[in-house]
């Protein structure tokens, strides 16, 4: 049987569970269920258009559309078939893999769920993971078991395109999984296996094989358990085979185990594991965790759009409120990553990673709030002198046996300066605060420290009974990299206003921004923003918005302008 029959019949099987266990209904009720509207309908559309119009190289399209919505058909109170669609023109002159237009049916019948159209769905981080396809899926939920399937093309096949590089060709490539799970008060297991090929391509193999792209086949395996092992202590675990084919024209191995040759038994065809744990305690006010992640060197999962390989980590993370009233509440984690598990690279990394988060609330009028996190990457040049001869802190400069440090620091700090039923004050301030950092031996690397600080303070004023509310702001950058200093700094002010009974709702707000560099102004920029919304009939609102912004680069003696104006319709029922 070819894999794509395989996959026909995956999909054929999935809406046969469905039809079959939807047939359970409750004849001693079912006069009653007759009795509800035949077809209700609710959710919500809508369009909008988006015009722009400027001298400024962006490389926009000057016009564009969008219709989008979520729309729920519900049959006699029993069948519930929601709809989602996503429609735009943006980048219509691009192809990809997967389509920015999309059309889904999402089906629900008491304990089941269908996936129709161009969906997404999730077993594991290990094997099928959010990819999109264009098929069909169920998710089954009968007592304590949980069954998902699913089927379907993962990727659009795409020919390589000079007008737009940037997209890379592939093969089509269709999938088809299975996630199984008993799902017990104090324990849980599950099985999960999902397949995915590429559909061969001989005119274009010559143009893919040039770029390294070769067709795929990827079968993966995985076993996860959840352990009540005391009262408020739980251990999750999952364990991933991965057989992957990198090349599907690949001789048969001939001396392919057991279970490679069902899964995979071309020369071609390795196989990766992965392994993740964790052990959660609740200890009174405590919660104290402990994980443990393990990705072999080249794992990879075609469930995945991108993933991270070759490293393990281990992490504590500890949290509890304090003082009265559980007004302050305490995390701290402490996690550690090294990579290079096989000793093969030329370099291995060891990573340490620190953060501390604080929330504090000592009344109905002040919040605040402080994070700090430090992250340590140690990166060593395998030598077979390994330092021995060094004589000075100098001696070794040109190899690449360094340490990057990063801290990253944030809080904010929120006080409402009145409140009554006619008056709203509030002010915040925010500031976040990054330093990173390259040192060999215990010298820092000159050039090579970056800093970069954002900071803001925002009053907001607000009316209620008079429908408006007026907000200014005053924010402010730094960024030093490379020896270069960089300010950015300007003013926002902006007020909404509600009319006809809060029917119409319309605002205006501006800013002008400068960038400063090296004590040189750089660039000068003016935005102005208007927009309206009008309720029609509590279910009807039209809105339009017209951005215009001035943009003078000082330093090259050019001024660009720019409108956008964007018009949009949505429907509620």
């Amino acid at each position: 049987m070819t894999k794509t029959k395989k996959i026909s019949l995956a999909i054929i099987l999935c809406f046969m569970a469905v039809n079959m266990l939807a047939q359970s209904v409750d004849v001693e009720n079912i006069g009653n269920i007759f009795k509800n509207k035949p077809f209700a309908f609710n959710g919500g559309l809508s369009a909008g258009s988006v015009f722009y119009n400027g001298n400024q190289q962006s490389g926009r399209q000057s016009w564009t559309y969008y219709i989008n919505g979520n729309v729920n058909v519900s049959i006699y109170g029993q069948l519930n078939i929601p709809i989602s669609i996503n429609f735009t023109n943006l980048g219509k002159n691009m192809s990809y893999p997967s389509l920015p237009n999309r059309l889904s049916l999402h089906p629900t019948y008491k304990w089941i769920t269908g996936h129709i159209g161009d969906v997404s769905m999730s077993f594991s981080p290990y094997t099928l993971s959010g990819h999109q396809f264009t098929g069909g899926g169920v998710d089954l939920t009968p007592g304590k078991f949980k069954i998902s399937m699913m089927g379907g093309r993962l990727l659009k096949g795409m020919d390589y395109s000079a007008e737009n590089p940037a997209v890379m060709p592939n093969y089509e490539r269709f999938g088809y999984g299975i996630k199984t799970q008993y799902d017990a008060e104090n324990y849980a297991v599950g099985l999960t296996y999902f397949g995915a090929k590429d559909t061969k391509n001989e005119h274009a193999e010559y143009l893919l094989d040039s770029l390294g792209i070769k067709p795929a086949q990827n079968s993966v395996i995985s076993v996860d358990v959840r352990l009540n092992l005391l009262k408020n202590i739980t251990f999750m675990a999952e364990y991933a085979l991965s057989f992957f084919t990198h090349d599907l024209r690949a001789p048969k191995d001939e001396k392919s185990s057991a279970i490679k040759n069902i899964f995979g038994n071309k020369t071609s065809t390795s196989l990766y594991d992965a392994f993740n744990a964790k052990l959660n305690w609740q200890l009174a006010k405590n919660t104290i965790g402990i994980g443990y992640e393990r990705i072999a060197p080249d794992y990879k999962t075609l469930g995945a759009y991108y993933f991270n390989n070759d490293y393990e980590n281990l992490t504590l993370n500890y949290a509890r409120p304090f003082l009265k009233g559980d007004k302050a509440n305490v995390a701290l984690s402490l996690g550690v990553q090294r990579d290079d598990l096989k000793n093969q690279n030329d370099n291995t990394n060891t990573r340490y990673v620190g953060s501390v988060n604080l929330n504090y609330n000592p009344s109905e009028k002040l919040q605040l709030t402080a994070n700090y996190s430090t992250f340590q990457s140690f990166r060593n040049l395998k030598s077979q002198f390994d330092y021995i001869n060094e004589i000075s802190p100098y001696d070794n400069m040109d190899t690449l046996n360094y340490t990057q440090l990063s801290q990253n620091i944030d809080g904010s700090i929120s006080y409402n300066l009145k409140a009554t039923e006619t008056q709203n004050q509030r002010l915040n301030m925010t500031v976040s605060y990054q330093e990173s950092a390259d040192k060999q031996g215990n010298v820092t690397l000159q050039g090579n420290v970056s800093r970069f600080l954002n900071s803001s303070l925002i009053y907001n004023l607000s009316l209620p009974k008079k429908n408006l509310n007026i907000m200014a702001s005053a924010n402010y950058s730094y960024n030093y990299g490379g020896a270069v200093e960089s300010h950015t700094f300007g003013p926002m002010l902006g007020v909404t206003a509600g009319f006809l009974e809060k029917k119409l709702t319309t605002g205006f707000s501006t800013a002008y921004n400068v960038n400063v560099s090296n004590g040189d102004t750089q660039i000068k920029v003016f935005n102005v923003r208007v927009n309206a919304a009008f309720v029609m009939f509590k279910k009807h609102n039209i809105s339009a918005n017209v951005v215009w912004q001035n943009r003078n680069s000082v330093i090259k003696n050019n001024k660009t302008d720019a409108i956008t104006t964007t018009f949009a319709y949505s429907f509620s029922f």
